[in-house]
């Protein structure tokens, strides 16, 4: 089974890794088209304490719309999600969802397609990151 997530560790900190991942991805033709701040969410709802930490929703629009295309039920993973995470020693974790995924829950072989690019991308995108991801 393929992994759910790619992940890649930075040894820069929060606020700079959130650019650096906005621009490696519009690199790669992804927009943010969502942002959350789980942290800030956390402590609005719940009054819970979280490192600081946001999901980008990120989209690639000839991949969606191809996609969609292939099969119009896969709007309900779109946008791919990367996650931005402060960790306790000063380093921060990327994760992005990882778009094989969407290739794995259809036998739909014009979508494997589109994921396979996706995920292409997606890793270039992490990979400008730090070492690649993990």
């Amino acid at each position: 089974m393929t992994e759910y997530a790619l992940s890649v560790t930075t040894d820069t900190g929060y606020a700079d890794t959130v650019d650096r991942a906005r621009a490696a991805l519009a690199e790669q033709g992804f927009g943010v088209l969502t942002e959350i701040d789980i942290a800030a969410t956390m402590k609005a709802k719940l009054d819970l304490d979280l490192p600081p930490q946001v999901i980008l929703g990120a989209c690639n629009p000839p991949l969606a719309a191809q996609a969609l295309a292939a099969e119009p039920s896969v709007g309900v993973l779109l946008p791919c999600n990367v996650v931005v995470r402060s960790l306790a020693d000063g380093r921060t974790l990327v994760e992005a969802m990882n778009p094989a995924i969407m290739g794995q829950l259809s036998a739909n072989p014009a979508l494997a397609d589109v994921a396979g690019q996706a995920l292409a991308r997606i890793t270039a995108a992490l990979e400008s990151l730090g070492a690649g991801p993990a």
